[in-house]
């Protein structure tokens, strides 16, 4: 049934406390000024929300992916950018550090990552590698004690901020026998002579969240700083990915809920031809719409978590993770667009949240894999035949 427990209820409480205290009503002004908030982020810290996959060894909480997703999700529900900043700082911040780091890469980095003193960054896109993340430029050669990095990486959030003390980068190490890249994993401390983060982006939404291109220029970073096996970087990061596509999921979840907690009250309220326009069937059907996107998606979500807390089969969590994101992120583009259309021309303006929603909204289908490729994963995963 896939049924919260009562202690996830109870948690889901504290956060969307935290969360409408705290964060809700500030998120309009941080994304007007494109504000990163430290302070909040750290607050976050505090509650305990980066260290809830962490072990206790580590601050952490012990806890399971499903805790996260109800966190990202009641984040996300009052505040896309802080929703998609706990997301990236756990599922791809510590996760590949937890995962596949040394005891001594663990003891050095986790402890402030999941205390939310510091963030970690995931480095994988690059302006020539998205969806094909195999092609990647990057490239590390190893001089001594040293590897040597040159190339670029984009789109990485959590880069640039005073928080960040690391980036986790993909980068070509060598070729194997036949001929293909060898790809390997590389942790970077922030301050890396030669690791250049360029200015942050001028993004559609996710204005207080922190996204900035990064250029390695012969940065010098010590052998023992390779993450997990040598050639086997690409690997581990798709299997990064796929807790990575539950918890995005979970933050389009959010957006989904905020929109119907918005159109709701809207459509009492607002009247029409002397009713209130929920009386009329063209605004009210649009509206169970909503209802019914964020059951179907939240329901999905959870599964997908559920199965990967539970143990299953790592194909059968590949193929869960990838109906919950495609599902949940396409439904959050059409419930901001259905909530924009329910407020009319207050939909368009600024001081209603919806605008930011709908602004937030459309990087869903596209980070941590877009639709296309969680369509190719579906499609792989039936036994079609189907090309890249």
């Amino acid at each position: 049934m896939f049924e919260l427990s009562a202690e996830h209820e109870q948690f889901r409480q504290v956060v969307r406390d935290f969360a409408r205290a705290q964060i809700a009503p500030h998120a309009a002004e941080w994304d007007r000024k494109h504000e990163f908030p430290v302070a909040v982020v750290r607050a976050m810290g505090d509650l305990g929300l980066f260290g809830l996959t962490a072990p206790e060894e580590y601050g952490g909480a012990g806890g399971d992916l499903t805790s996260l997703c109800v966190a990202i999700e009641e984040i996300g529900r009052v505040d896309q950018s802080l929703g998609i900043t706990l997301e990236a700082a756990v599922g791809l911040g510590i996760m590949p550090i937890l995962t596949y780091g040394t005891a001594a890469q663990k003891d050095r980095w986790l402890p402030d990552l999941v205390a939310g003193r510091a963030l970690a960054a995931f480095g994988l896109t690059e302006p020539g590698a998205g969806s094909d993340a195999g092609a990647t430029a990057t490239r590390a050669v190893l001089d001594g004690d040293q590897w040597v990095v040159d190339g670029a990486k984009q789109f990485i959030t959590n880069s640039g901020t005073e928080l960040t003390s690391c980036v986790t980068i993909t980068a070509r190490t060598g070729e194997r026998s036949g001929g293909t890249a060898e790809i390997s994993a590389i942790i970077v401390p922030s301050g890396t002579p030669g690791f250049i983060v360029e200015p942050a982006y001028d993004k559609l939404g996710w204005h207080a969240s922190d996204t900035h291109p990064l250029t390695f220029d012969g940065a010098r970073v010590p052998a023992d700083h390779l993450l997990g096996e040598r050639g086997q970087g690409f690997a581990q990061f798709l299997a990064t990915l796929d807790d990575g596509r539950i918890a995005i999921a979970a933050l389009a979840v959010g957006c989904i809920q905020a929109m119907l907690d918005a159109s709701v009250p809207y459509a009492h309220e607002r009247t029409s031809f002397g009713v209130p326009i929920g009386a009329k069937q063209a605004v009210a059907f649009q509206i169970a719409d909503l209802h019914v996107m964020a059951q179907a998606a939240r329901l999905l979500t959870y599964r997908a978590a559920a199965l990967r807390d539970a143990g299953a089969p790592a194909a059968e969590v590949k193929q869960a993770a990838a109906s919950a994101k495609l599902y949940a992120t396409e439904s959050a583009v059409t419930a901001t667009r259905i909530a924009t259309q329910v407020h009319g021309g207050y939909g368009f303006m600024e001081e209603y949240p919806v605008a930011r929603f709908y602004r937030d909204a459309k990087i869903l289908e596209i980070g941590e894999g877009t639709s296309e490729i969680q369509r190719l994963v579906l499609a792989r995963g039936l036994g079609l035949p189907v090309q890249a």
